[in-house]
């Protein structure tokens, strides 16, 4: 009788909505974070845009906490719509920490790793909004919202090469040198590293949505 009742009423479809607001915000955060790291006078200025678009992010996060509180019938479980929409802002909390690392060290040159796990960051975030924008349609969209994820899963593992790389480039060019330089190298690596677990984390919570609704 409630699934009856469930299919009959209308459904608050505003929350895909919210998360591809949510979705876009990842992106302007990840070029920010990839403008970042190209270095010099600019550092700042882009990371002041990784802080606001994390301040949006959070204002997107709260309307969605406040609409699954107060809307009747949701799209798919609570639980889940929750659960998606923290991984969403875990990300670009992350993206946040990272700018904040190199904020606080006053870092202005970045290794040609950090450069390249940088632009993968963005292609991630581009391809979380695209399978954001595809969850309307879930049960028509299933194999193409796989795909997403596993492309995501796969830009993740590049991320561990380039992570490992570039730490042991660091530490070639430091053993002899500067030791603060290698310490501070592998704190953004290991920031830059976590950015990239968050989408992962983000496409496998999409994954078991699709697995639970269609």
């Amino acid at each position: 009788m409630l699934g009856l009742f469930r299919a009959v009423m209308p459904k608050e479809d505003k929350f895909f909505d919210l998360f591809s607001a949510h979705a876009k915000t990842l992106i302007h955060g990840a070029v920010a974070l990839r403008d970042l790291t190209q270095g010099g006078d600019a550092v700042e200025a882009a990371a002041a845009r990784v802080y606001q678009h994390e301040e949006e992010a959070d204002e997107i996060t709260r309307q969605v906490m406040q609409a699954v509180r107060r809307t009747f019938i949701t799209p798919f479980d609570r639980s889940d719509i929750q659960d998606l929409t923290t991984s969403l802002d875990d990300a670009i909390d992350q993206m946040r920490k990272t700018a904040k690392v190199v904020s606080l060290f006053e870092v202005k040159t970045f290794e040609p790793q950090m450069k390249a796990m940088a632009e993968i960051i963005v292609q991630a975030a581009e391809l979380t909004l695209e399978a954001v924008n595809l969850l309307p349609k879930m049960a028509l969209n299933a194999h193409k919202l796989s795909e997403i994820a596993v492309k995501i899963t796969q830009i993740e593992e590049q991320s561990d090469v380039m992570y490992d790389e570039g730490r042991k480039a660091l530490f070639l060019a430091n053993r002899t040198g500067d030791p603060m330089a290698f310490i501070v190298g592998v704190d953004i690596y290991s920031h830059l590293e976590k950015v990239m677990d968050r989408f992962d984390d983000v496409a496998n919570r999409i994954s078991g949505i699709v697995v639970e609704q269609v």
